[in-house]
């Protein structure tokens, strides 16, 4: 049986809620400590932690987990923000192979509008996430990309996703929370400095992104994507290999959201000038090798600015980051837009 969502970090941290959680998965585990860690705690909680059990652990169970969710004053008002992610972890993920974190619990409390989660913790098994600041190369890009791939692949307008409301298209629900008064603060206080004069008009990109929402309610073909593609949602795994993390703004959309987004926050833009076309190509080489009738490459050039501009907008109207990692990513995305002309 499932357990209610913890409605505070201590009593998801408790052993009795940690018990009835990881029974759904491993019958008869009973959690008897637990060693609280390190705590990160933005909009949404991330708690290291580590526990005993009464007895040895069940296979695949590891000490050291992480659990995610939406506490405090400030969490529990955005609690609906976590229950895509826990949808994916819970009824996608397990049919992707895709590279992400191992989930050992994930579920939606319907009544409380709580998805939680609990994951296995990366950074004890010798992982790294990245940020902005991290140096990435193209053939990481490269890397990554491929495992997009897999995802939109496996997804690529397929029945089972069509009508699952967790993964409605939800770009115009941004439009719906924040906008211009952002923007406007982001573009004429230092996070705007590196954003190229041509494309730092806040009236313009609120209008681009709002065609480019409209447009993506009926954009065919579709496919899951992550939504939120950039640097900082990535981790190398001990083997160093990238995979994807922070499913949050997972929903059905047009591949290319994913793939322009990604290429253009990852890399510096003189680094994406120089190997963009190459991305682009082996992106397009690995969807087609998943079965799927992949765009050409003339059709992707032409579509791959919309998820720049997709980018670039999301961090245009971002205040709860620091202020140098929106600074890094407004640069980037911001270049890639004027490059590519993706305003207009």
């Amino acid at each position: 049986m499932t357990p209610a969502a913890p409605e505070t970090l201590e009593e998801g941290l408790s052993p009795q809620w940690l018990t009835a959680a990881l029974m759904t998965r491993y019958p008869g585990v009973r959690v008897v400590d637990v060693a609280p860690g390190p705590v990160v705690s933005r909009v949404s909680t991330n708690a290291r932690f580590v526990i005993t059990t009464e007895d040895s652990l069940p296979d695949g169970l590891t000490p050291n987990l992480c659990l995610k969710g939406y506490f405090g004053s400030f969490g529990s008002l955005a609690r609906s923000a976590g229950i895509p992610e826990a949808h994916f972890y819970r009824d996608l993920e397990p049919s992707l192979g895709l590279r992400t974190l191992r989930s050992h619990y994930a579920d939606v409390d319907l009544a409380a509008g709580h998805g939680v989660i609990i994951t296995e913790d990366v950074e004890a098994r010798g992982g790294v996430f990245l940020t902005s600041g991290t140096e990435y190369t193209a053939d990481q890009v490269a890397e990554s990309l491929a495992q997009l791939a897999v995802l939109h692949g496996a997804t690529w307008e397929a029945e089972r996703w069509a009508s699952a409301p967790w993964l409605a298209t939800r770009l115009a629900r941004t439009l719906e929370r924040r906008g211009l008064p952002e923007i406007l603060r982001n573009f004429e206080g230092p996070n705007g400095e590196g954003v190229p004069v041509e494309v730092r008009d806040a009236q313009r990109l609120v209008d681009a992104y709002r065609a480019l929402a409209v447009n993506t309610e009926t954009e065919r073909p579709w496919c899951v994507i992550h939504g939120d593609a950039h640097v900082g949602n990535l981790f190398l795994d001990a083997a160093g290999r990238p995979s994807f993390l922070d499913w949050q703004l997972v929903q059905r959309g047009g591949w290319h959201i994913d793939v322009g987004y990604h290429i253009a926050s990852t890399l510096t833009p003189d680094d994406r000038r120089k190997h963009e076309r190459e991305l682009l190509t082996h992106y397009l080489e690995c969807l087609a090798a998943t079965g799927v009738s992949a765009p050409t490459f003339e059709e992707g050039w032409q579509a791959i600015p919309r998820g720049m501009l997709h980018g670039f907008f999301l961090w245009s109207i971002t205040f709860k980051v620091e202020a140098s990692v929106i600074a890094v990513l407004l640069h980037r995305l911001g270049n890639a837009v004027a490059d590519h002309e993706a305003l207009g």
